[in-house]
């Protein structure tokens, strides 16, 4: 349904309130990797206020948002922006997700950024808008003048956890939990079956997803998480690597009792504090440098040197890995880094579905 421009504001200020979240420093030691170029107009870093809005699961997820916050962290802390971090909610539209973007444009925010794919058409509307504001989504090639594309070779950095998790089942047998069933984590699970069938081709691996969109509920939901990974250990598995979000939390916990394996996604999850009581069956991660890329992009802000269009992050721009948090992949990372030197040189070339 259509609405004019000014009664979308006055919702969106009525709800100002509800959407805010407050957030705490904290930081990332994630070097920039992998820049935007081009030249534009930006006020000097002292004046900047960034506007940040997050996927579901927000700031705390443990996964995704908390890797976009992590590099607005450090944003804060290095380039001395101001910030305004707005949370999802479960089940919203994209009018309400328009009418947050439009709150942080019209609220003097500039540059703004949208995290995660579900923002690509309120995104695209919005930006629209507000010509004179830049505006960034992480995992979406939306495209407009404004608009800086964040995107990753996820793919690459699922093939090495795919590696590990084949050279690590002693049963020939691992499993894949997907959050929701949607092109961008179909890249992840085409990574892992490429990775794990190269280092042990007759290897049998399961794959579920938790959610059809529109239900994005996939990536907040660590019940459905736990009984789909306790469906895989029973029927076999002895690892199972998870692309689902929040929803891993549940994956860890399965595996703990069932006393296998798994592997985490995005942040270096074993040595996160909110994993703490299952960082022990995390074997490795698959690192997904979101923090690299929103520093990265504000850094370019703020240098005037942010443009349109996309910035792609893989493993030879560092943009993606793997994590040896806990040492319990040490006796494989030699062959695994072969396998990463070989598709940073071309010789390899990872499938993305």
């Amino acid at each position: 349904m259509l609405r004019n421009r000014l009664s979308k504001l006055a919702a969106a200020a009525a709800a100002g309130a509800m959407l805010m979240a407050a957030a705490a420093c904290g930081g990332s030691d994630s070097p920039t990797t992998a820049s935007t170029g081009g030249a534009s107009s930006a006020p000097a870093a002292t004046s900047v206020k960034v506007g940040l809005a997050y996927d579901i699961g927000g700031r705390g997820d443990g996964s995704f948002n908390d890797a976009a916050a992590a590099g607005l962290d450090k944003a804060v802390s290095e380039l001395k922006v101001e910030k305004k971090e707005l949370q999802a909610t479960q089940g919203e539209t994209d009018a309400q997700k328009e009418e947050r973007l439009r709150l942080l444009a019209s609220g003097g925010y500039n540059p703004v950024i949208a995290v995660g794919f579900a923002y690509s058409a309120a995104v695209t509307k919005v930006a629209a808008e507000f010509p004179d504001i830049k505006f960034a989504i992480v995992d979406d090639a939306a495209k407009g003048a404004n608009i800086t594309n964040l995107l990753f070779a996820e793919e690459q950095g699922s093939f090495l956890v795919g590696v590990a998790a084949a050279l690590k089942s002693q049963k020939g047998n691992v499993g894949f939990v997907g959050g929701v069933d949607v092109p961008l984590i179909h890249k992840f699970e085409a990574g892992f079956v490429a990775g794990a069938k190269a280092a042990k081709p007759d290897i049998k691996i399961q794959k579920k997803y938790l959610t059809q969109p529109p239900d994005f509920s996939g990536f907040g939901d660590p019940a459905k998480g736990k009984t789909a990974a306790q469906g895989m250990f029973d029927a076999g598995a002895d690892v199972v690597y998870q692309a689902a979000g929040g929803s891993g939390a549940g994956v860890f916990e399965a595996a703990k009792a069932a006393g296998g394996m798994a592997i985490g996604v995005d942040s270096d999850q074993a040595a996160l504090p909110a994993y703490s009581a299952v960082k022990d069956v995390i074997i490795t991660s698959m690192l997904k440098k979101v923090d690299v890329a929103v520093f990265d992009f504000l850094k370019n802000f703020t240098g005037g040197t942010v443009k349109a269009g996309p910035a792609i992050y893989d493993l030879k721009a560092g943009g993606v890995d793997y994590s040896t948090t806990g040492g319990k992949i040490d006796d494989i990372k030699s062959k695994i880094d072969e396998y990463k030197q070989k598709i940073i040189s071309g010789e390899i070339k990872v499938p993305s579905s």
